[in-house]
């Protein structure tokens, strides 16, 4: 079962940030059982290239790529679908005309211009040719909102409601610092946010996503609040703590680890 369909039957879906382009990590992907890989541009030095090699790599393994294109441009997410993707997110979202513009560019791509921008402002109908042509051209692709400021809270409702969106991806860290408490991620007032967006989302009938590098316990407790898009540390992350675990028991065990081990320090998670 395909991640879309699991998500539409009401089952939850796993997946982690994949950053490397090197080909053995699909394989690595697919022996943890995951569902979708979330490939960060915007955070990372990945090429149009390397983000289209990653696509389909994963997707050869039956895995859905999912792909954060660097600003909110159409014209980017456009790139990615090209590319292989088949979802894709867009950072720090705050207008009702951003979220169209991206939906515009998932549900009816190759629309463009003046003429897509008529039929996402209703002003113009397509053809039943065309909508057939545009949901087929366009089937199983994604759409999917970053909600990760206060001013984004502020219009939720109205953000949501925009037709052609499937999703929301919750950025903890940026959520974090425009509420003023910078990685406080266990603050009420961040709580408190994270339960409003995920309330809201599910109310609408959306899937809502967050993303945390920390103790899997904490992606638990999100799901029990109404997560069903689990995306779980990064590729980086987790070959660094284990590596650290590793090396910090080897120095224990011959008697050269002294002072600070390696692992104390807690991996933040990706924007």
């Amino acid at each position: 079962m395909s991640m879309l369909d699991k998500l539409k039957s009401g089952k939850n879906v796993y997946g982690t940030c994949f950053t490397s382009p090197a080909p053995g990590w699909a394989a690595a992907l697919k022996s943890a059982g995951l569902d979708f890989a979330f490939i960060d541009t915007e955070h990372t030095a990945l090429d149009r290239s390397d983000m289209s090699k990653m696509c389909q790599a994963v997707s050869a393994y039956g895995i859905t790529p999912v792909v954060r294109i660097p600003s909110p441009d159409p014209y980017l997410a456009c790139q990615c679908i090209d590319g292989g993707a088949k979802g894709v997110i867009a950072p720090y979202l705050e207008s009702v005309e951003q979220i169209r513009d991206l939906a515009g560019a998932t549900r009816l791509r190759p629309l463009k211009g003046e003429i897509l921008q008529k039929v996402l402002k209703g002003e113009q109908a397509l053809s039943a040719e065309m909508k057939t042509y545009l949901d087929r051209y366009n089937e199983g692709n994604l759409c999917i909102a970053n909600i990760e400021s206060v001013p984004a809270m502020d219009k939720l409702d109205a953000l949501l409601s925009v037709p052609g969106l499937d999703g929301v991806f919750i950025g903890p860290h940026d959520l974090s610092i425009s509420l003023g408490i910078p990685e406080q991620y266990d603050h009420p007032a961040f709580e408190r946010a994270v339960k409003q967006i995920i309330h809201t989302t599910r109310n609408k009938g959306l899937f809502v996503a967050i993303h945390f590098s920390l103790e899997p316990e904490r992606q638990a407790k999100w799901v029990k609040e109404g997560v069903n898009m689990v995306v779980h540390s990064t590729d980086r992350t987790l070959f660094s703590q284990k590596l650290n675990a590793d090396m910090n028991a080897i120095k224990k065990a011959v008697g050269d680890l002294s002072g600070k081990s390696n692992g104390d320090r807690e991996a933040l998670p990706v924007v």
